[in-house]
């Protein structure tokens, strides 16, 4: 298993953080098992049969000034635009088996998200999922496109039900996998979850101790605080999501099914579909499954069963 360049960043400082604060070897495990989980950047950053590098790639790659920092982002194909957001610490990268599926019909924007992959944010302490969403639709303003179509993977899923929530003329439909409303244990596993929490304390105590501290190690701080903290999303705001959704999730996904069921139940307009014997990588595991079905979710409208039609 080779780890990507993001995830290595975010292992060195992980073991930094163990080695001072005398963390067992289980935690670090533990911890980097569910970052990678979230990023999927399981494999090299090239094969043989790809030979474009996403999230690398110089003949459509640029970077646009976005609220206050450098925003990097990739697009291809043409036609109705689909935005994708990936997970904490993850990159564009991480759409790899997405990104030439659906640039056939669609035009494909993809952006690594603030203090992720490319996009470098080194000079502000604070990081949240509302900063990622309004820069995502900055991102939208410069690019003058009224609204899109959304895929969003575990944080990036959270960014996607944020964006239908804060601004909801930008969202044409959205499927989002592995979301979650908050970081309690009725969302996320529970063993996991701790683990989290406690990594991110371990971190925050040896920054106090470290004299030289890198604005490199600051960003991964603020990462691992949304994985343990954020996000704080109502039930009342899902209310208030118009658009069509697809709420998706594993059936053995880090984020409990009963709580994405509680996701599709409270969108007006939404589907919900958790694949069995699934994690929490659906795009990357069940990738054929994933980009059939959310394609098919974009081009059909969207029908509620009532009276006899449940039958069907």
């Amino acid at each position: 298993m080779k780890i990507g360049n993001a995830q290595n960043r975010y292992f060195i400082n992980i073991i930094i953080f163990i080695k001072l604060n005398s963390l067992t070897m289980k935690y670090l495990l533990l911890a980097l098992l569910f970052v990678t989980a979230t990023n999927s950047t399981f494999a090299q950053k090239t094969t043989a049969t790809d030979s474009i590098v996403y999230g690398s790639n110089p003949a459509t790659g640029k970077y646009v000034d976005i609220r206050g920092f450098k925003m990097y982002y990739e697009t291809y194909g043409s036609g109705e635009p689909i935005l994708f957001i990936h997970g904490n610490g993850g990159s564009i990268y991480d759409f790899r088996n997405q990104i030439p599926y659906f640039a056939k019909n669609y035009q494909v924007i993809i952006a690594d998200s603030r203090a992720q992959g490319k996009s470098a944010d080194l000079k502000n302490d604070s990081l949240s999922y509302e900063m990622m969403t309004d820069d995502l639709n900055a991102l939208l303003d410069n690019l003058h496109l009224k609204n899109v179509n959304v895929v969003g993977w575990s944080d990036g899923g959270i960014n996607g039900l944020l964006m239908a929530i804060r601004h909801p003329d930008k969202v044409k439909k959205l499927a989002v996998t592995g979301a979650n409303l908050w970081p309690d244990t009725t969302a996320v596993n529970p063993y996991l979850n701790q683990v989290v929490v406690q990594a991110y304390l371990h971190a925050v105590d040896t920054l106090k101790k470290i004299k030289d501290v890198t604005p490199e190690m600051r960003n991964e701080v603020k990462l691992l605080r949304l994985l343990g903290f954020e996000p704080h999303i109502t039930i009342a705001q899902l209310h208030t999501i118009t658009c069509p959704a697809l709420i998706i999730g594993g059936d053995q996904d880090v984020i409990r099914p009963e709580h994405t069921l509680l996701i599709s139940q409270s969108i007006p307009k939404a589907f919900l579909w958790i694949l069995p014997n699934s994690g929490h990588s659906t795009p990357i595991y069940y990738k054929e499954q994933f980009n059939a079905t959310v394609a098919d979710f974009f081009v059909k409208s969207y029908q509620k069963r009532e009276k006899f039609d449940v039958l069907k």
